[in-house]
């Protein structure tokens, strides 16, 4: 056997690698391991993680910032795990993704609505200040009255 061929090295992560690189606390990433969102080998106490799992943080990351929760998450991971068509899990993510985007749409409704209120709200405390002679102005009168 020629000793020059070697089968590839395959990458692997601490989880202080990984906590490092996303910019997680390692007790996230055990949390995200205790749900079943990661999966890594274990060498006696230490966890050792593969691309996968790097990938699978990565996104899991990315469905927090998108508002996701984890179970949903976890229902894109069983889908793209399934041995279901490509199609039918890029219909069904598509579904997610539309779903996602409808409710945060609906959010920023009602984030406008309350920018609006706010608006107003300082616009009429604006109004009634100008509306009233300035409190040193008041102070000055009340100390000449006999």
């Amino acid at each position: 056997m020629n000793s020059s061929i070697r089968p590839p090295e395959t990458v692997t992560y601490s989880i202080s690698d990984l906590a490092r690189e996303f910019d997680v606390t390692t007790r996230a990433i055990r949390f995200y391991e205790d749900q079943g969102l990661l999966n890594p080998r274990r060498e006696g106490r230490r966890r050792i993680y593969n691309k996968r799992d790097r990938t699978r943080l990565k996104l899991i990351l990315r469905g927090k910032r998108l508002g996701m929760t984890l179970g949903e998450t976890r229902e894109l991971f069983e889908l793209f795990d399934s041995s279901r068509g490509e199609e039918m899990r890029l219909r069904q993510f598509l579904r997610i993704l539309d779903d996602r985007r409808a409710i945060l749409e609906q959010q920023q409704r009602d984030i406008e609505a309350v920018l609006h209120e706010i608006d107003s709200a300082k616009a009429e405390c604006e109004r009634l200040l100008d509306a009233k002679p300035p409190e040193s102005a008041r102070s000055a009168e009340h100390a000449k009255a006999p």
